[in-house]
């Protein structure tokens, strides 16, 4: 009884003592990490957006309960969320577009996230992926083959093939990564339709 109260209180120590350790490198590690997320969140927006010199919170945007909407459910967009909706500024404050934080739920190997700029009259500027964790090899060759296939598109939703595109709405699918296309597609046309239902479509010119 004696060596199992001893051997209990050297775990309980050992445990205390970690727990301890890790809430210190926690605390030190924590605002770098704060920092770096939002240096590399900036750089996306400008990717994005480069003609833009300010980016600001929409204080309007509609971003919570989306998967209980029934068109955006109806759409395919229930495994799509929208976490952030900035609006791109030139110099004299003036509306260019919005740039979107978009996360699907529904890649391969987890959550996919990126930025999406999108011009006041429906042009896709780009996309820059935040986060991705898709097979290597497969899925992670998004950033190398899907990422430029959005790139400088005025239309209303993309649909992806296996055998080639051949128009502007068309992607050519990752071989061997359906998976990952179809969540990265779904997801850019989920943004696109938070941009013509949400916030305006094409008529921002007027605002």
């Amino acid at each position: 009884m004696k060596n199992l109260i001893k051997d209990a209180a050297i775990l309980l120590i050992i445990t205390l003592f970690s727990g301890l350790i890790l809430g210190f490198v926690f605390q030190i590690t924590k605002e770098p990490i704060a920092l770096a997320e939002e240096k590399a969140a900036r750089e996306a927006y400008s990717e994005v957006f480069p003609c833009a010199l300010s980016f600001e919170p929409e204080e309007n945007a509609q971003t919570q309960n989306l998967a209980q909407d029934a068109l955006w459910v109806e759409g395919g967009f229930d495994g799509v969320s929208i976490d952030h909706v900035l609006r791109a500024l030139d110099k004299d404050g003036t509306l260019l577009g919005y740039v979107l934080t978009v996360t699907s739920h529904e890649g391969y190997g987890g959550d996919i996230t990126f930025t999406m700029g999108i011009a006041n009259d429906g042009t896709l500027n780009g996309i820059s992926i935040l986060d991705i964790s898709e097979t290597a090899g497969l899925g992670m060759k998004a950033e190398e083959v899907l990422k430029p296939q959005f790139a400088e598109k005025n239309v209303p939703v993309f649909t992806y093939t296996k055998t080639g595109a051949v128009s502007e709405d068309q992607i050519d699918a990752i071989s061997g990564a359906t998976i990952t296309t179809k969540a990265l597609t779904t997801a850019v046309n989920g943004g696109l339709t938070y941009f013509q239902t949400q916030l305006g479509g094409g008529d921002n010119e007027a605002k």
